[in-house]
């Protein structure tokens, strides 16, 4: 086992550079920027929907009011998309340019939603349809982003420009400036969708639907639910962020299938779409990646390793809201070849039962899109429109995880008793001694720290911990959380910049922007942040080493 995760481990620099690729970043950043209006308008659809499940249904008057805003804001999911794709990923083209010849990345914005509509809104009387502008769309969001952002860069790094006096004020100056690549963008998405209708018949969104159907039934099939949540484990496993790498592939068919769920739901037929949000968040990773409640629960409450009791209790809050940074990384689970099999095994055997259940047994699968940070067992419930089936499967699930965690758990409880009784023999023979560090209220005072992670869960327990940290010194310091990807125009307002420990990667990228605005970042690894979160006056010490300039990236 050891050999194996050595092997793994050696690959991954490959997935790193994999996770920083621009174009997967610039679709799970423009996913991140969309989220607000995917969980809002899905607050609708349960108020729509769900009394129907208890025989109580809208008049159709006050059903049509309460899906407006639904319709008004995920109806048109694909053309928004398109926009942050797209400006996301000219925040990334931006780090390679000079910076006095950058991207206009509103610009890019507006270029992605116009040329969305070109190819992908069929005209009809007095307007354009609306099939395509929701998750139908999205596959072709990603390619029009991708499409215009090359075209700026490519008149962007020649030059290829309006170029106005120098009198001209800026702002003006930039209007011309953005005329040509938006300009060429635009006709040849133009062009490109009158070929397209012309020799197809349909089109483009149409066809890229039809083209990919194949690919949404293998991925829906048993393998390939397999592949895709042991792959994101896998990830995880050695210290990546797993979504980062594989959401992008599959986002496009999660926002499809739940769309197409609560529409067979709506027609009174059997809502079988396996591969959605929902399964990803509350199945396959039952309490974060890995499937850790239930090990979570087992550190805390079965454990006879000290150290495992108190991992396993402060970390059950968090893991409980699908926040597991502090059991990944303070058991640790990552890079442990004692828990590689169950870590991989757990969530390909969560997600295997769910579909046996939705395929065999008729649940409704996912029809609703429901807050990340929902418990889980209680997101599975709602998600699939409350019935006792979904309730069966929440509780025979965790069953499923604690039968699978068990023996590896008791190993490594075993282990870790070994290890402190050995530390505690050593503790007696000679007495350790801690250097503190004197922060210097100077330094941190009235400064401003951005803690970022994926999602912003895990972000908050260090900004919290900062905070702490601050107020118990009587120092003022204004500390935030956010998530990777939606913070480029957050950085500016900050004097330093934390990476947790799930999207370190982005570290060198990050450090490009910071440089250039003249800020400090650093990344932490593991169980440092881990630590750190725990304990608000080394939080303090922590950052104040990296405005005193005393350590650079950890």
């Amino acid at each position: 086992m050891n050999n194996l995760v050595a092997k793994i481990e050696k690959m991954k620099p490959f997935f790193e550079k994999v996770s920083r690729n621009k174009y997967l970043k610039a679709i799970r950043d423009g996913f991140m920027s969309a989220m607000p209006v995917v969980l809002f308008s899905s607050i609708f659809m349960l108020i729509a929907y769900v009394p129907n499940i208890f025989g109580y249904y809208w008049p159709a008057n006050i059903e049509s009011m309460i899906l407006k805003p639904y319709n008004y804001s995920m109806g048109i999911l694909a053309v928004l998309v398109a926009g942050s794709t797209a400006k996301n990923l000219a925040d990334s083209f931006n780090r390679e340019l000079p910076i006095n010849r950058q991207i206009n990345n509103i610009s890019t914005f507006m270029a992605g939603v116009v040329g969305l509509l070109l190819i992908a809104a069929d005209p009809i009387k007095e307007g354009f349809a609306s099939g395509y502008m929701g998750s139908k769309g999205l596959l072709s969001a990603f390619f029009v982003a991708f499409f215009v952002c090359n075209v700026y860069k490519f008149c962007v790094k020649r030059d290829i420009t309006i170029h106005m006096p120098k009198e001209v004020p800026p702002n003006i100056s930039q209007t011309f400036a953005d005329v040509i690549p938006f300009a060429i963008s635009i006709l040849l998405l133009a062009v490109f969708d009158i070929v397209f209708r012309d020799l197809v018949g349909i089109n483009f969104a149409a066809a890229v639907i039809e083209f990919f159907k194949p690919l949404f039934t293998a991925a829906d099939g048993y393998l390939g639910l397999a592949i895709i949540y042991g792959a994101m484990a896998m990830f995880w496993f050695v210290g990546i962020q797993g979504p980062s790498i594989v959401e992008p592939a599959v986002s496009a068919i999660y926002y499809v299938n739940i769309a197409n769920n609560l529409g067979l739901y709506q027609a009174g037929e059997h809502a079988n779409n396996i591969l959605t949000p929902g399964v990803q968040q509350f199945v396959a990773t039952l309490g974060g990646t890995g499937a850790t409640l239930v090990v979570t629960l087992m550190f805390a409450f079965m454990a006879k390793s000290k150290e495992l009791k108190a991992v396993g209790r402060a970390s059950s809050i968090p893991v409980l809201f699908g926040v597991n940074e502090p059991i990944l990384f303070g058991a640790p689970l990552i890079l442990n070849p004692i828990f590689f099999i169950p870590f991989i095994g757990a969530p390909i055997l969560n997600v295997w039962l769910f579909k046996a259940f939705v395929d065999f047994l008729g649940m409704n699968s996912f029809m609703y899109i429901l807050p990340w940070t929902c418990p889980a067992p209680l997101g599975i419930v709602l998600g699939c429109g409350i019935g006792l089936l979904s309730l069966l499967f929440a509780v025979l699930v965790l069953v499923i995880d604690f039968i699978v965690y068990y023996p590896f758990f008791k190993v490594y409880d075993k282990e870790k008793c070994e290890e402190e009784a050995l530390k505690d023999q050593e503790e007696a023979a000679t007495e350790e001694t801690e250097e503190s560090v004197e922060v210097s209220g100077d330094v941190v005072d009235g400064k401003r720290v951005l803690v970022l992670c994926a999602g912003g869960g895990t972000s908050g327990l260090l900004a919290n911990a900062l905070a702490k940290g601050a107020e118990d010194k009587g120092i003022k310091m204004t500390t935030a959380a956010g998530s990777y990807g939606a913070h480029y125009d957050m950085l500016k307002d900050f004097d330093l910049v934390v990476l947790a420990p799930q999207v370190a990667n982005y570290y060198q990228d990050l450090k490009i922007d910071t440089d250039r605005l003249g800020i400090k970042s650093v990344a932490c690894q593991g169980k440092q942040y881990i630590a750190l979160t725990r304990d608000p006056e080394k939080a303090l010490e922590f950052v104040f080493s990296i405005l005193n300039g005393e350590s650079e990236e950890q």
